[in-house]
C-alpha cells in the first residue's frame, strides 16, 4: 500500500522536475576583457581629439563602453560636436558629454588674435595680386571713357546729341563691368560678381519704383528726340497749352506762350497728348461767322461775304476763300466765311480781325442787317429793295476804311525771344533743325 502511494507521488512529480530542468541555462558564460576594450576606445578618442583644434582641455574616460567627456571648450557648438564625433568610434555604447564652455578671457581671445594675425598675413601676401587687378580695372575703364569721348562714331550712329550721349553712357557702363569681371578673375573672386550684380539689380529696381515718373519722362525724351513732332520756333498746342517751342530737355518740353510766359510740360505728358503743330505748313486757314436778318437774300449775302474776303490783300488765292450758310437761328441766319493766309508773313489774329471788320462793313453798305432778337410788326409798305451789289462786281461797295496792316510783327518778336532763349543754353536742347520729322 505504501509502495503504491510512493509510485503515485513519483508519477505526478516527474513532469514538474522535467520542466525545471528544461528552463535552466546550459553551458558556460564567457566574460570579455572589458578593461582592454575600454582602454582601446579611450586611446582612440584621445588620439582623435589631439588632431583637432579646440579640444586640448577635454578628458576622456571609458567604463564598460560608456564614454564620459569632461573639460572645457571655447564655445558651446564645439562641445556639442563631440557627441557626434565620439559616437562614430566602434564599441561606444553611450556618451556622457559633460564638456562646458570656458569662461577664461585669455583662452577666448587667443584664437581671435591668431585669426587676425593669419588674415593680416594673407592680406599682405594678397596685395601684389590685388594691385595688378586694380591696375587692369583702371586701364579698361580709362579705355572705355576714351572711346566714349570720341565724336565721330557716335554722331554718325545717333540722330542727335542726346542719343549720342546715351550711347556713350552705355559704352562706359560696359567697360566698367568688363573691367570689374577681369579684375575679379585675376584675384580669383569671380563668385563675388553674382552677388554684386544681384545687389545692383535690387537697388536699381527700388530706385526705378522711386523715380518712376523721372524714368518715364526720360524714355519719352528719347522717343521725342528721335521722331520730332515739332521743331524750335514752331507754334504748337499741347494738352491745351499754346505757344512757341523753345527747347526739348531730358525731362520737359518748354514753350513760350503768346503772353510771354514759360510753359513747362513733362515729356511723358507731351508724348501721350494730342499735339497740334500750327507751323508745319505755312498756309493757315482762319474763319469767322456773321449773322444776318430773316429778310436777307442769303445767296447775295453769301457771295458778297466771299468776294469781300477774297479781295483782301493778305488772303491767298489758293486755296480759295469760301463762304457758306452755317445755321438757321431763331431770329435770322449765320454765315460762315473762311480764307487762307501765309502765317509766315501775316498775323492770323490781325488778319481775322480785319476780315470781320471789312466784311461787316460791306454787309452794312449793302443793307444786310444783323439778326436782332426781337419781334417786329410792319404796318407800312416795305421799302424798295437795295441795289444788287453782286450784279456788277466793279460797283460793289468799297470798305469805309483802308485795310489795316496785318504783318506778323508780334510773331517775329516771339521768335526773337525764343532764339535768345535757345542761345543761352545751346547744349540743353534735344531738337535740331535737320532731325527726322514724325
Amino acid at each position: 500500500m505504501r509502495f503504491a502511494v510512493v509510485l503515485m507521488c513519483l508519477f505526478f512529480a516527474l513532469p514538474s522536475l522535467a520542466q525545471t530542468t528544461a528552463t535552466q541555462p546550459t553551458g558556460t558564460i564567457g566574460i570579455d576583457d572589458s578593461t582592454t576594450t575600454d582602454a582601446a576606445i579611450a586611446n582612440r578618442i584621445r588620439d582623435i581629439l589631439r588632431e583637432l583644434a579646440g579640444y586640448g582641455d577635454v578628458s576622456v574616460s571609458v567604463s564598460s563602453g560608456i564614454v564620459t567627456l569632461q573639460g572645457t571648450t571655447l564655445d558651446t557648438p564645439t562641445a556639442a560636436r563631440l557627441t557626434d564625433l565620439v559616437n562614430r568610434v566602434e564599441g561606444v555604447i553611450a556618451i556622457e558629454n559633460e564638456v562646458l564652455e570656458t569662461t577664461d578671457v585669455v583662452e577666448r581671445l587667443n584664437p581671435a588674435l591668431a585669426r587676425f594675425k593669419a588674415r593680416g598675413t594673407q592680406l599682405i601676401a594678397f596685395l601684389p595680386l590685388a594691385a595688378i587687378g586694380l591696375t587692369v580695372f583702371v586701364l579698361i575703364v580709362l579705355l572705355g571713357f576714351f572711346l566714349a569721348r570720341l565724336r565721330q562714331p557716335w554722331e554718325r550712329l545717333s540722330p542727335n546729341a542726346f542719343i549720342a550721349d546715351i550711347y556713350r553712357q552705355i559704352l562706359r557702363l560696359v567697360f566698367v563691368i568688363g573691367g570689374l569681371v577681369v579684375a575679379l578673375d585675376i584675384i580669383g573672386a569671380t563668385a563675388l560678381l553674382s552677388g554684386i550684380l544681384g545687389a545692383a539689380g535690387i537697388v536699381g529696381l527700388a530706385i526705378g519704383f522711386a523715380v518712376r515718373d523721372t524714368v518715364e519722362n526720360f524714355i519719352a525724351s528719347i522717343m521725342l528726340s528721335v521722331r520730332q513732332p515739332f521743331r524750335p520756333h514752331d507754334t504748337v498746342e499741347i494738352d491745351g497749352d499754346q505757344g512757341k517751342v523753345i527747347r526739348l530737355t531730358s525731362r520737359a518740353t518748354i514753350l513760350l506762350s503768346f503772353d510771354g510766359n514759360h510753359i513747362r510740360i513733362p515729356n511723358a505728358t507731351v508724348f501721350k497728348s494730342r499735339i497740334i503743330n500750327f507751323s508745319r505748313n505755312a498756309e493757315r486757314r482762319f474763319s469767322f461767322a456773321l449773322s444776318v436778318g430773316p429778310d436777307t437774300d442769303l445767296d447775295k449775302a453769301r457771295r458778297l461775304g466771299e468776294a469781300t474776303v477774297a479781295a483782301l490783300p493778305f488772303v491767298l488765292e489758293a486755296p480759295e476763300a469760301s463762304a457758306w450758310i452755317e445755321s438757321v437761328d431763331d431770329f435770322g441766319f449765320t454765315l460762315q466765311m473762311a480764307a487762307w493766309i501765309n502765317q509766315t508773313d501775316t498775323d492770323i489774329v490781325l488778319a481775322r480781325s480785319e476780315a470781320i471788320r471789312l466784311t461787316q462793313a460791306a454787309f452794312d453798305a449793302a443793307g444786310f442787317q444783323p439778326a436782332v432778337p426781337t419781334y417786329r410788326i410792319d404796318q407800312v409798305p416795305r421799302a424798295a429793295k437795295p441795289v444788287d451789289p453782286i450784279a456788277d462786281m466793279s460797283a460793289a461797295p468799297q470798305a469805309p476804311a483802308p485795310v489795316q496792316p496785318v504783318t506778323a510783327t508780334a510773331d517775329k518778336e516771339l521768335e526773337r525771344i525764343v532764339a535768345q532763349e535757345r542761345a543761352d543754353l545751346p547744349q540743353g536742347d534735344l531738337l535740331r533743325a535737320d532731325g527726322s520729322e514724325e
